[in-house]
């Protein structure tokens, strides 16, 4: 799976199956999902698209993952909260900085909680916690939040 900031959209995840199928599902500010399905054929080529509303893609979230299966999941969405997965690329300006010169809590009201590195988690990074490309940042806040830490993430 990859994370594509898109500003002004949402965000954009990236998904091949274990069968070779192309799929991506875009996020959108407003909380509407669209759902690609690309041609096997041709990666790029988009075979079929589905644009879902909020109602419809939490049907379909509790569709894939039900929430009864954990009765101590935190449901983010009822509480006005999400949390995203945002990729740090190569090329981003935080590559190689400390996450407290992001000022991510203080300007966007999100909270970074884990960073992915490789095969390594690590939960509630420190200020001085050197941001690396590559990295998969585990963010919690509002959508408008998430978003606007996409956004900021996502310089170069």
């Amino acid at each position: 799976m990859s994370t594509t900031p898109l500003p002004g959209i949402g965000v954009k995840y990236d998904l091949t199956t274990r069968e070779r199928q192309h799929l991506s599902v875009i996020a959108h500010r407003d909380g509407a999902r669209t759902v690609n399905i690309y041609r096997s054929d041709d990666p790029d080529a988009c075979a079929q698209s589905l644009r879902l509303n909020v109602t419809e893609s939490a049907a379909l979230i509790d569709a894939l993952m039900p929430a009864h299966h954990s009765p101590n999941l935190l449901h983010t969405t009822d509480l006005g909260l999400v949390a995203e997965r945002i990729e740090l690329s190569a090329a981003s300006h935080w590559n190689g900085r400390v996450l407290g010169e992001t000022r991510m809590r203080t300007d966007t009201g999100a909270s970074i909680v884990a960073v992915l590195r490789r095969a390594e988690a690590i939960p509630s990074p420190t200020p001085d916690f050197r941001l690396a490309g590559g990295d998969t940042l585990i963010v919690i806040g509002t959508r408008e939040g998430i978003e606007t830490a996409a956004e900021i993430l996502g310089r170069e």
